[in-house]
């Protein structure tokens, strides 16, 4: 079975909301939407205080190539547009919506026709996909839109649908597939007709085999898309990854996806972009996996952006007695959050509730030399050294390194006998080091 050549861990999955039927949210009684959930620029507010909204107007317009609009989740009355704290504690521009009902834009259809989609073009498509601001929800957040428009120079031969859900107790994308195999493999179909290609792959992990069978007996009526089973290992869900393991191609250093003539999108970006297209509606909810080996009852729930996450938790069941750290993701790639009240984003694919025994870092101990970081770094890095480096401030050196293709996976942390926290150094010398580079390009 397919899987990537190099590192590479197997943490414990945690799967507690696997095959739990998705279910919709009430109404939050008020929102408050960031206009910063994705890559790139935020966008720019066009509501002001007092303004009426419904479900689908837009809040706030994209401001640069880079960037992606913004629509209000409800219906109602823009409360204010101010700058909160986010679940990070950093202050960010949010669009507060009072919630008076739920009216949607006229030009949103639920029932959806696909025959409107017959003679869009690719550039048509594109167009749509921008203007429903959709961006990866696999987690990067990327603009959809830009990833479907390669530089010159450039041509996409395959399209690669990231189905792979690798981090541990998440399970939004394995029931989205679920119970809307057929609305995503139409966003498929016109993905595929975006990036102007006739092949697209979709990588599942082989811990999701009632998706494998149902996606396999669908596309076996349809050309040009097939269904890939793969090795469980994480963190197979980054890009490079996925493509070493579906079409054995490596991305080099610093490269995009597309130097190797790929275009990754994510399972729920394909589903969004047929609610897009067929609907006419804009990215205003998201399913996120609320969950947690305490929390009463884990659940994959579909949220309105801008639902705060406390209003989550308290669905699932409430915040349970032992809770000593939150977490916005998973447990190996997500954060850790200080403000529950903070809304879920775009983004957001799942909130994990951890007890104190689960979650504190044993003592630091001394490097061993044991070479475990080196050998499960799936990049080819050698973690134990970046920390080394970074510490020291040895930002030519950390550059020299290639400390900028580390994935923040935390395969390496994981994985060290001496509880050496690896990735917290490696990311701080990343983001130092990036920031370097970014300021010699502008001088040049």
């Amino acid at each position: 079975m397919k899987t990537f050549k190099i590192g590479g861990i197997h943490p414990e999955e945690c799967k507690l909301s696997a095959g739990v039927a998705i279910e919709k949210m009430p109404l939050p009684t008020q929102v408050a939407i960031p206009v910063a959930q994705h890559i790139g620029a935020p966008a720019t507010v066009v509501v002001a205080k007092g303004d009426k909204v419904k479900v689908g107007t837009l809040i706030a317009q994209a401001s640069g190539f880079v960037s992606a609009n913004v629509h209000s989740s409800v219906s109602g009355v823009v409360a204010k547009v101010d700058n909160e704290l986010d679940a990070f504690g950093n202050r960010r521009q949010v669009v507060v919506i009072d919630v008076e009902g739920d009216e949607w834009e006229e030009a949103i259809d639920l029932k959806g026709d696909f025959k409107r989609t017959f003679n869009l073009t690719s550039e048509e498509i594109i167009e749509r996909i921008k203007n429903a601001g959709i961006v990866g929800l696999g987690g990067a957040t990327f603009p959809t839109h830009v990833k479907l428009m390669p530089p010159p120079g450039k041509v996409a031969e395959v399209l690669i649908i990231n189905a792979v859900e690798c981090e541990p107790y998440l399970t939004s994308d394995h029931v989205l597939m679920l119970e809307y195999a057929d609305e995503i493999l139409t966003g498929v179909q016109l993905l595929m007709r975006a990036a102007k290609v006739n092949r697209a792959i979709i990588g599942i992990e082989n811990n999701k085999k009632d998706a494998i069978a149902l996606l396999q007996e669908k596309v076996s009526k349809l050309i040009g898309i097939e269904v890939c089973p793969l090795k469980m290992k994480y963190p197979q869900g980054s890009e490079k990854q996925l493509i070493d393991a579906l079409i054995g191609r490596q991305v080099p250093s610093g490269a995009l996806p597309i130097e190797v003539g790929a275009i990754v999108q994510n399972v729920g970006t394909a589903f969004a972009v047929y609610e897009a297209i067929v609907k006419n509606k804009p990215l205003v909810d998201r399913i996120v996996t609320v969950t947690g080996k305490s929390l009463a009852t884990p659940k994959n729930v579909l949220a309105r952006i801008g639902t705060p996450m406390s209003a989550l938790i308290a669905y699932a069941g409430g915040m349970p007695d032992d809770t000593f750290k939150i977490i916005a993701g998973g447990p190996m790639m997500g954060r850790a959050i200080v403000n529950i009240e903070a809304p879920i984003q775009k983004g957001s694919s799942g909130v994990l509730l951890m007890s104190e025994r689960e979650s504190v870092r044993a003592e630091m101990d001394n490097c061993i030399r044991c070479g475990k970081c080196v050998s499960v770094c799936c990049m080819g890095l050698q973690p134990y050294l970046l920390m080394s480096l970074v510490e020291k401030k040895m930002w030519q050196e950390a550059e020299q390194e290639a400390v900028y293709d580390c994935l923040e996976c935390g395969s390496c942390s994981f994985t060290c006998p001496a509880h050496r926290p690896l990735l917290d150094y490696v990311r701080y010398g990343k983001a130092t080091v990036m920031k370097i580079m970014r300021e010699r390009s502008v001088k040049k």
